[in-house]
């Protein structure tokens, strides 16, 4: 294990060390691990990156999954899965009139920087990269990894996106529109052999997901009203109406994806609605009672409550310090206390540094 400690502390992440004692994780595993088994002993996403990076170096072994076994027809049928996806669709502006100024040399290098920005962006979010198809680009949320938040993960990869690839330092400046879409699939059918092999999607959703970038200006986001339903107010969004696109029978409701909004809570943001009025809870309510008199007499105390945010004190005066964590932001521990002190300042999105 002195070993693995050594490693880790050449690497600057000596932090993780007792982790991987407690996991009984020497050099003969290094090998074996994947994204997930680093994100479950707690790494971080950046570190994560740096020790699959360093594992290959010590002896060129691809980590990031497991050796695929031989699949036969039967397996692969067996692989397909019925599930919710939100599908992203990126499609490059004005890509055939940058192909007639460009040499087709320079041309290649443009595409391969952008394939690796958007490769590389929806990396941090969990994204999968499905296909590449020239100048789009088909990414999946919710496989092969389903996470709560899928859509919100997709729309702030698109965000991001947008910030991305106008970033890049390129011949020309490239824009971006982005589609987003929601819907259930069924997944995983391998399509093609060779290069060309594939994870295919049987569903409505992608072609949904790629018509909507027919509406999107350059850099923008479009979504769905499917994947609109799954953000509450997570986003500021503008209502582009009813959209009649290419191929769909009936017309779509589309929202352009402005910003995210600066509501406090992510709970709230989520559900809208007024919660449920706590019942049947009169013996805890009187011990939390007693301790709030506790409190405003000078003794401390700290009282643990499990269930729906909004349970809590509201008869006497008092001041309400609430923090709230983000699966968006867990490369900043202090995200919370950086959020509240900005509220406190009232800082707004638009003022500058």
């Amino acid at each position: 294990m002195q070993q693995i400690a050594d490693w880790l502390k050449k690497l600057g992440m000596s932090e993780y060390a007792q982790r991987f004692v407690e996991n009984r994780i020497d050099l003969s595993v290094l090998p074996d691990l994947t994204d997930q088994d680093l994100e479950k002993l707690g790494v971080l996403l950046g570190d994560r990156r740096k020790m699959l990076r360093a594992i290959r170096e010590l002896g060129g072994i691809a980590v990031t999954a497991p050796t695929a076994p031989v699949e036969t027809e039967a397996t692969q049928q067996d692989d397909a899965e019925r599930r919710q996806l939100t599908v992203m669709f990126i499609d490059l502006v004005g890509s055939t009139a940058l192909s007639t100024q460009l040499d087709p040399e320079d041309m290649r290098s443009v595409i391969a920087a952008y394939h690796k920005c958007v490769a590389e962006t929806v990396a941090g979010f969990d994204g999968f990269v499905a296909k590449y198809m020239g100048d789009g680009v088909l990414v999946y949320f919710g496989y092969p990894h389903a996470h709560e938040d899928d859509a919100e993960r997709a729309v702030r990869a698109g965000l991001a996106l947008v910030e991305a690839v106008v970033r890049l330092r390129v011949q020309e400046p490239l824009q971006v529109r982005i589609g987003v879409a929601t819907g259930v699939v069924v997944v995983g059918d391998l399509v093609g052999s060779g290069e060309a092999q594939e994870r295919g999607v049987v569903g409505e959703t992608p072609n949904l997901a790629a018509r909507l970038t027919a509406v999107a200006l350059a850099d923008t986001v479009v979504i769905a009203e499917s994947t609109r339903k799954l953000l509450g107010n997570l986003f500021e969004l503008n209502d582009l109406g009813s959209q009649q696109l290419k191929g769909l029978a009936a017309p779509t409701q589309a929202f352009a994806v402005a910003r995210p909004s600066s509501v406090e809570s992510r709970f709230e943001a989520l559900h809208a609605a007024a919660l449920t009025t706590l019942v049947g809870r009169d013996e805890e309510i009187e011990l939390l009672m007693r301790r709030w008199e506790q409190v405003k007499s000078g003794q401390g105390r700290v009282v643990l409550l499990t269930g729906e945010p909004g349970i809590g004190i509201e008869s006497d005066p008092h001041t309400r310090l609430r923090h709230f964590c983000s699966p968006h932001h867990q490369d900043s521990a202090l995200h919370p206390v950086i959020s509240r002190l900005e509220r406190a300042a009232g800082l707004a999105r638009e003022d500058t540094a």
